[in-house]
């Protein structure tokens, strides 16, 4: 059984993992600069952004499983390592192609700890108490969403892009070695810790290359090729590489406490099912790059001809497959109770309304009341941000005397009122107090629903598959993000252009100034607060189908609930 304190640390991995995504938001226009992309070339952030999502939606099943096979602790130090790994490639990237191989690896391993922990909660507390823990779990990771640009605005203020990698590299690190010692992990070979160390430190001073130790007449040497023309002669290059053999080579000799699982691994092969892992891969990942790549100008995804029925293909085939095979990598017989297949379409209308107030928020912000201020849109979202860690520790400790859906379909019914009243904003409307209360609304109704869909999946599946329940829950909320995203901001601008269609030319409105036409501005502010006022009701019919799934479909006899039952 896992202890508390492991438990708070995995937490604070999540919290940790989940501030690097809106920190790196922050800083991307410095991180194309710093990697050779000019800022007329912002389309090439695509892949930045997109690798992230990528790494920490595809992989997510088979991490799930991996979680349920292995262990969450290896799970969550494997997950921290990958992060950290990630980190250091993302810190020292001197072109575009490093940083998105690291950004990947970084999302690959930040979306591995959320199921990990989630599943840690439920081997740590029976149903009827779990959904507290629960709540304070998804509390810290969506207080990732107001501390990540708090964050990276601080370490920016100080340093450049790169220390915010370096920062990550260093927290992956300790709290990895933080879950090794409280969670009781098997104690490690100290000879595999050695080399270990030696190979990443090679790799680290290799890729970093500080001036001063690259520029000094002894120790530069390191960083001079040994056989003149073969780069890869490199001493520290051939010292990673030597101890990495080693590594393995130890690891494979001595499988117990080994550094590396590798004694296992042709048995793990088996277990997690290989070409169901690869066709899910594919699948999900077709899926989220359609989504991400795509622009909302021009289309709802991008390569949608050859994306879409790929990730339909693909998905075909895992079902098939998934049907056959001994050891699924996605138990499906685990989803068939209607709690835990209606616990994931909730968090997949709940993801596509949250999407629609990180994005439109602050857009609105900005076209109204803060024109051109990044950091005035910033705090306008914060004012909703904030509130939905303390709805989802509200939510969870209501859970104890409320049946979970009631929490869940209340929460959600709230955010849809809040984005109702949203559709009638105008250009003064942030300036006044009632804006205010209709976002904190919003906030408070979306961490209401977090720890009871939780609590419910965890509750109608099995110990066994928590992990590939809790990845599950994880995907089906990005899903409803990058859908919810591309969907609603391409039928909203549809309507923009149809809008400012029917103003007609300023030559039109003002034939004897058109240069200087009040009216034709006027008119297209009008047309744009009608675009975002379009997908705030987007949002209101999202959360409003979240809430009455959540109050229709989250049922089950042995949910986390109090005496009320549900």
């Amino acid at each position: 059984m896992p202890g508390t304190a492991a438990i708070a640390l995995a937490t604070l991995a999540v919290l940790v993992t989940a501030a690097d995504t809106y920190v790196v938001v922050l800083a991307l226009p410095d991180i194309l600069t710093g990697v050779g992309v000019g800022l007329d070339e912002l389309q090439k952030a695509t892949p930045i952004v997109g690798g992230f999502l990528l790494g920490y939606t595809a992989t997510l099943p088979l991490l799930g499983r991996l979680a349920d096979l292995r262990g969450r602790l290896p799970v969550l130090v494997g997950c921290l390592l990958l992060f950290a790994l990630g980190s250091l490639l993302t810190a020292t990237a001197d072109s575009l192609g490093p940083a998105v191989v690291g950004r990947g690896l970084q999302g690959i391993g930040a979306g591995g700890l959320v199921p990990a922990t989630l599943a840690l909660v439920a081997d740590r507390w029976p149903p009827e108490r779990r959904a507290l823990p629960l709540g304070v779990v998804g509390a810290v990771q969506e207080a990732g969403a107001v501390l990540g640009p708090l964050a990276g605005a601080a370490v920016l203020a100080v340093s450049d892009w790169r220390a915010i990698f370096w920062l990550n590299l260093l927290l992956g690190l300790a709290l990895a070695a933080g879950i090794v010692v409280t969670g009781r992990v098997r104690r490690p070979d100290p000879l595999g810790l050695v080399l270990a160390a030696l190979a990443a430190t090679a790799l680290g001073l290799l890729l970093a290359e500080p001036g001063a130790l690259a520029e000094d007449v002894t120790l530069g040497l390191l960083y001079v090729p040994l056989a003149e023309g073969a780069a890869w002669s490199t001493p520290l290059l051939l010292a990673t590489v030597l101890a990495a053999a080693a590594l393995v080579v130890r690891s494979l000799r001595h499988p117990a406490g080994a550094v590396l699982p590798l004694g296992g691994l042709p048995r793990l092969a088996r277990e997690v099912d290989l070409i169901g892992s690869a066709l899910v891969v594919v699948s999900l990942g077709a899926l989220v790059w359609a989504f991400a790549a795509a622009d909302p100008e021009r289309e709802v995804v991008a390569h949608g001809q050859l994306l879409l029925p790929l990730a339909a293909v693909a998905a075909v085939l895992f079902v098939l497959h998934e049907r056959r095979t001994p050891d699924p990598v996605l138990p499906l017989a685990a989803l068939r109770p209607v709690g835990a297949w209606g616990a994931l379409l909730v968090n997949l209308f709940v993801g596509a309304a949250l999407v629609a107030a990180l994005v439109d928020v602050p857009l609105f912000a900005r076209a109204t009341t803060t024109p051109g201020d990044q950091l005035g849109a910033a705090l306008v979202l914060l004012r909703l941000l904030i509130a939905v860690p303390v709805g989802a520790v509200a939510g969870g400790w209501l859970c104890r005397v409320v049946p979970p859906r009631i929490v869940a379909g209340a929460g959600m019914a709230l955010t849809a009122v809040a984005f109702v009243a949203m559709t009638g904003w105008d250009d003064r409307s942030l300036d006044g107090a009632w804006s205010t209360v209709v976002l904190l609304a919003a906030g408070l109704g979306f961490g209401l629903a977090i720890a009871p869909v939780n609590a419910v999946l965890l509750a109608v599946t099995r110990a066994e598959v928590h992990g590939s329940a809790g990845a599950l829950a994880v995907v089906a909320r990005t899903v409803g993000m990058l859908a919810g995203l591309s969907l609603l901001t391409a039928v909203a601008l549809r309507r923009f252009t149809a809008e400012v269609a029917a103003i007609g030319t300023p030559m039109e409105v003002c034939p004897t100034n058109p240069a200087d036409c009040p009216a034709y501005d006027l008119a297209t502010e009008a047309a744009l607060l009608t675009q975002l006022h379009t997908v705030f009701a987007g949002a209101a019919i999202a959360a409003g189908l979240a809430a009455v799934a959540a109050l229709v479909l989250l049922r089950s006899s042995a949910a986390a609930r109090g005496p009320a039952g549900g």
